[in-house]
């Protein structure tokens, strides 16, 4: 069987993971890691809340009317025991007591009706908020500079987007109405209970100082294992994402028992925080029941003793019977929503973290917009570092005319994508300075800049949809005819023909319907649709055969004609009839030139061409 042919290419690895390309790797962000603010947290849902507060201001004043019901109940409830006089001769008042039970009815009636529209109040003002949240967060992203996702876990910022804003949001539904309720109950009811009977007033708010010391008490033991649950959460979404993206390398590596393993500790991680955040919550309730209890007790005593001896209404003790049960119900409330508002206030915080990251840095008040750009860059003296500590790019200088094709090459780690990262604006210069046809790029609105780019990278990202809006992702207003024409050029119509509905087939970043080498025919053909002045192709035909590979070439060689054309390749057959081809080392230009210029020179190039080919050109 003979042999295959060899390919002509400069083969040198990659390095994954950061788009910068080889300036060196940061550590995993921990979440979770700094001390939490919790009062600043409360007060920031608070003003996020108050953005709607006509529609806070209508459940407010519909919780107070059902709050002032509740609260005038229990004492039309004592007035109907007044009306039984024991050992007189007319011992009912028959007409007070039904007039009486009729009020009572109506109260009753009254504050159904008001917690029902109040509660559909307030959980349309609920999903708004949440609504609003999810869209502020997921704009937030958007601004957010590359760095920040070069340092985060995709599955971890995933899980702040949706699991821990709804946790805000049914800690919302839950408890804002209830929370609002349950403090005008207390100081309704207080306030009826010190007219009726300051005594037994002091024997319910025996409760107060209990209950306070309770929730203070649990609430430190719980709070840190309830930020402990979502963080864990947070790592197991990210385990979950990188699983299901990498399973085909996991197979491929028998790597099942070690993920499973790696899954099963930070599955009892969370467990253990999940189990110790809610035995200590679940203590709540029972002894609140305990404390309110107490209280009945101490009060009916108390009553009694007031009813027989000093003549105390028995209509009153029975009033102040049902308040301190009605006393200890908002606590009870508030006590219950604890666990929820944890959880809420943990997750809050998680979000809030990422919704003050520094952002891209802003277009200058004078930035100019780019029109009709002649694709003449320019780098003056650039410096560039991920981290301080290690330098990827010193004093690179170089001038690309329009139309001129440059390659650039270099061991993996040299800087080459990084410079075409800083170009894009993806990260700013240190210091030193890039230009666009004599503009600086940081004068430049940064909208308006990316426009002049048309991008391939190695890595191809499909968003779900059809292939007609993949290709056409580039350039939204084209009509179909030009989508066909754009793949044709990249020859990728054939192929999209062959599929079940053409260029109506759905597709998407997370399926394998297919190959690696079709998707990038994809991005080639949104690349040539985009009709950009500056073309950047990151090692855009290593994915593809070599017939396939040819036939690009070609095409993009036609494209790249009247385009300012940046090539990173490893493949000899990519590069060489680049107009000029720029050698990068350790983060230096220290070769610049053509082909045979170059392998004339016998330097860093020609040995990397010999070393790869085995022979000399």
């Amino acid at each position: 069987m003979p042999e295959p042919p060899i390919r002509t290419e400069l083969k040198m690895p990659r390095m994954s993971g950061r788009a910068g390309g080889g300036g060196g790797g940061h550590a995993r962000f921990i979440p979770g890691a700094k001390p939490r603010d919790t009062r600043g947290t409360l007060l920031r849902i608070i003003k996020i809340y108050l953005r709607f507060g006509r529609t806070i201001l209508l459940s407010i004043i519909l919780t107070a009317f059902s709050a002032l019901v509740s609260v005038a109940i229990p004492y039309f409830v004592g007035q109907a025991f007044n009306t039984f006089h024991l050992g007189a001769p007319n011992w009912l008042d028959s007409q007070q007591l039904l007039l009486i039970l009729a009020i009572i009815a109506a109260l009753y009636l009254a504050n159904y009706l008001l917690n029902t529209v109040n509660g559909i109040v307030t959980l349309n003002v609920t999903q708004k908020l949440v609504n609003q949240l999810r869209s502020d967060f997921f704009a937030k992203l958007q601004k957010l500079p590359l760095v920040f996702f070069d340092n985060r876990s995709h599955g971890d910022t995933m899980s702040r987007l949706t699991n821990d804003i709804d946790n805000i949001s049914s800690t919302i539904a839950s408890t804002t109405t209830q929370l609002i309720s349950s403090v005008l109950t207390l100081a309704g009811s207080l306030a009826i209970m010190l007219v009726l009977s300051p005594v037994l007033t002091l024997a319910v708010l025996i409760s107060i100082p209990l209950v306070a010391v309770l929730t203070r008490t649990i609430a430190k033991r719980s709070r840190a294992y309830f930020l402990a649950q979502q963080r864990n959460l947070g790592k197991l979404n990210g385990a979950i994402e990188e699983n299901i993206l990498g399973l085909k390398m996991v197979k491929a590596f028998d790597r099942k028992a070690a993920v499973v393993d790696e899954f099963s500790n930070i599955n009892t991680e969370l467990y253990n925080a999940s189990l110790r955040a809610q035995i200590w919550s679940g203590f709540m309730m029972p002894l609140m029941n305990v404390i309110n209890n107490l209280i009945f007790a101490v009060v009916a005593i108390t009553g009694g003793i007031l009813t027989i001896g000093y003549g105390l209404p028995i209509g009153t003790a029975v009033s102040f019977l049902t308040y301190s049960k009605q006393f200890g119900q908002p606590l009870n409330s508030i006590a219950g929503m604890w666990n929820t508002i944890q959880s809420a206030l943990a997750g809050a915080e998680r979000v809030f973290e990422i919704m003050d990251q520094a952002e891209e840095t802003p277009d200058a008040p004078d930035a100019i917009e780019v029109y009709d750009s002649q694709g003449r860059v320019t780098f003056n003296n650039v410096d560039f570092s991920y981290t301080p500590e290690q330098a990827v790019l010193k004093d690179v200088s170089f001038d690309v005319r329009p139309g001129e094709t440059i390659a650039l090459v270099g061991e993996t780690g040299a800087g080459k994508t990084t410079i075409v990262n800083l170009l894009t604006r993806f990260y700013d210069a240190d210091c030193g300075q890039i230009l666009i046809d004599g503009q600086p790029i940081t004068s430049l609105q940064r909208d308006s800049l990316r426009r002049c780019f048309s991008v391939v990278l190695q890595d191809t990202c499909l968003f779900t949809g059809t292939i007609l809006d993949n290709i056409r992702y580039s350039k939204p207003q084209a009509t179909e005819e030009q989508v066909i024409a754009a793949a044709k050029l990249a020859h990728a119509h054939e192929f999209i023909q062959r599929l079940p509905h053409g260029y109506h087939t759905v597709v998407s970043g997370s399926t394998d319907n297919l190959s690696v080498g079709q998707r990038q025919l994809l991005a080639i053909a949104r690349a040539v649709l985009g009709e950009s002045p500056i073309l950047i192709l990151d090692e855009a035909t290593s994915s593809v055969d070599t017939k396939t590979e040819k036939d690009i070439q070609r095409a993009l060689l036609a494209l790249m004609k009247d385009h300012t054309s940046f090539l990173i390749a490893h493949r000899l057959s990519t590069i060489r009839d680049a107009d000029r081809i720029l050698v990068i080392d350790a983060g230096q230009i220290c070769e610049e030139g053509n082909h045979a210029q170059l392998m004339a020179a016998r330097g860093l190039y020609y040995q990397m061409v010999v070393s790869q080919m085995g022979l000399a050109e």
